[in-house]
């Protein structure tokens, strides 16, 4: 069938030739001829016989699939969309005043380094507060330990004062920012950066031969919280427990035998 449609193609050619420029009818067996032999280079600057047939042809009988090509162009354009997510700024040197402002509009401030001789941390009091670091936001008390998404430009023992407060609370009044409280923080601790557990992403293409898996673990950071400011804390009692009052026990009373 392709050769049949290949000299079918070969004589329409051939017959729009003749029609242009009458010329001697040309054989079939001459016009095979020339499309086998290769071009030759004539004096004028008419196109020849080989020169018009050199380029190859491909019909549908060919088993050659573009899936091949589709599933080539989709790893480039993936391998194109990783290098673009790449952090710009990985190499960055901040200066002081742009760590401090990028570090307040996520909601933190970074007081200095905690020291031996300090005593930070105390007893339970019955307040809490709603605080919000970068997009999450966090209901904490004193001495109550969370983990957020890695903070920048603070290590390990730093002192941070969060100064993004939503919300104060007591058990004898509730103070609700507009959305934060200019005059109330909450002092933390840094106490490590980890890496949480491990995610599987997994993308596919069906009928594509498209498979990718991928596994990414979020960096965190752990905070221990020691202090809430901007509201009266209630004092702790601390007397002794009540003494229960004598029960009298009913006598029982032995039966006569």
């Amino acid at each position: 069938m392709a050769h049949r449609r290949c000299l079918q193609s070969l004589a329409r050619h051939v017959t729009a030739l003749i029609s242009l420029k009458t010329t001697r009818p040309l054989s079939t067996f001459e016009i095979l001829t020339s499309k086998l032999s290769p071009a030759k280079t004539s004096p004028n600057l008419e196109p020849s016989w080989g020169s018009l047939w050199s380029h190859s042809r491909h019909f549908s009988s060919s088993k050659s699939d573009g899936s091949d090509n589709e599933v080539e162009m989709e790893e480039a354009s993936d391998e194109e969309s990783e290098n673009d997510e790449v952090a710009p700024d990985l190499g960055r040197n901040y200066s002081p005043e742009e760590k401090e402002a990028e570090a307040a509009a996520i909601g933190y401030k970074v007081v200095g380094p905690l020291q031996p001789s300090e005593r930070v941390f105390k007893a339970y009091e019955p307040v809490f507060a709603v605080i919000q670091i970068g997009s999450h936001q966090f209901k904490v008390s004193n001495g109550d330990c969370i983990f957020t998404e890695r903070l920048k430009f603070c290590e390990v023992n730093d002192k941070l004062i969060l100064n993004k407060v939503l919300l104060l609370g007591s058990a004898t009044q509730t103070i609700i920012g507009r959305p934060i409280l200019p005059d109330a923080a909450v002092h933390a601790v840094v106490e490590e950066h980890a890496l949480d557990a491990k995610v599987i992403i997994f993308k596919k293409k069906r009928r594509k031969n498209y498979r990718r898996t991928k596994g990414h673990r979020q960096e965190l950071t752990k905070l221990r919280i020691t202090d809430i400011q901007g509201i009266e804390k209630p004092e702790v009692k601390t007397g002794g427990k009540p003494s229960k009052a004598a029960v009298k026990k009913p006598e029982k009373i032995a039966a006569a035998a």
